[in-house]
């Protein structure tokens, strides 16, 4: 079966996608498996995704793969988490690098064991030269998390309160020097935020499905561009369909 080509103008591909890969558990327990092979499953579509942004041009994807909140969970699936992220990084990285995508981490590596975060940084380091794509991987994130370590810098920096802007904020986000997503999909069919990207989400335009994240493909990720082709983003003004009317 051809895959369905994506149907929409170079000019309203989203250049920032972000998203929420939720369901994985959900999606083991309809199986009647335990919930880390469904993050095992998540893990390998992942692969998949990161082909399909390229594909469709899309130059910057920030997946949330940890929360901060995370580490409530039962400690063996937290255990069984790590392990997946230093298997994704031993197995996967060579690849990626040839492919030419750019790694990057967002979020904090504290709670990390030492070779792990030596894992994650020797990652960066190899594809920091990578600009096909660029991946912001969310491990540990939390977006209020981030907002207090922004104004904690700001005010060790000594910067004046009259001299802190939306812009200067930006700066210290984790995101920094990548721009605000244009789109956040969201698998699962949930209707929340959970603490992702807080600030750089303002006035991102958001697609929801049902499908849990082991089964988001390259067609529902076609859906998802062509939907978001649809949107108009006013940003808070008026309707471009209304401009020059006397609404």
């Amino acid at each position: 079966m051809t895959d369905t080509p994506l149907n929409v103008p170079v000019d309203k591909i989203p250049r920032h996608v972000a998203i929420i890969m939720d369901g994985n558990g959900r999606w083991a327990n309809q199986r009647g498996l335990p919930r880390l092979a469904g993050h095992k499953a998540g893990t390998e579509n992942l692969r998949r995704v990161i082909r399909a942004t390229v594909e469709f041009g899309v130059k910057y994807l920030t997946i949330y793969a940890f929360s901060t909140e995370n580490w409530g969970r039962p400690p063996e699936e937290v255990h069984g988490l790590l392990g997946i992220l230093q298997d994704v990084i031993d197995r996967e990285l060579n690849e990626l690098n040839q492919e030419g995508v750019q790694l990057r981490h967002i979020g904090r590596l504290e709670r990390l064991s030492p070779s792990l975060q030596a894992r994650v940084l020797k990652a960066i380091d190899l594809t920091r030269n990578n600009d096909r794509l660029i991946l912001n991987i969310a491990w540990n994130y939390g977006g209020r998390d981030e907002i207090v370590c922004a104004i904690q810098k700001i005010i060790k920096d000594g910067i004046a309160p009259d001299d802190v802007t939306d812009s200067l904020v930006g700066k210290y986000m984790f995101t920094a020097g990548a721009p605000d997503p244009d789109l956040v999909i969201r698998t699962s069919g949930e209707l929340r935020v959970s603490n992702f990207l807080i600030w750089q989400t303002a006035y991102s335009e958001w697609y929801v499905t049902p499908t849990f994240w082991p089964d988001f493909d390259r067609e529902e990720y076609r859906r998802a561009l062509e939907a978001f082709a649809q949107r108009d983003r006013r940003y808070g003004k008026v309707s471009s369909e209304l401009e020059g009317s006397n609404a």
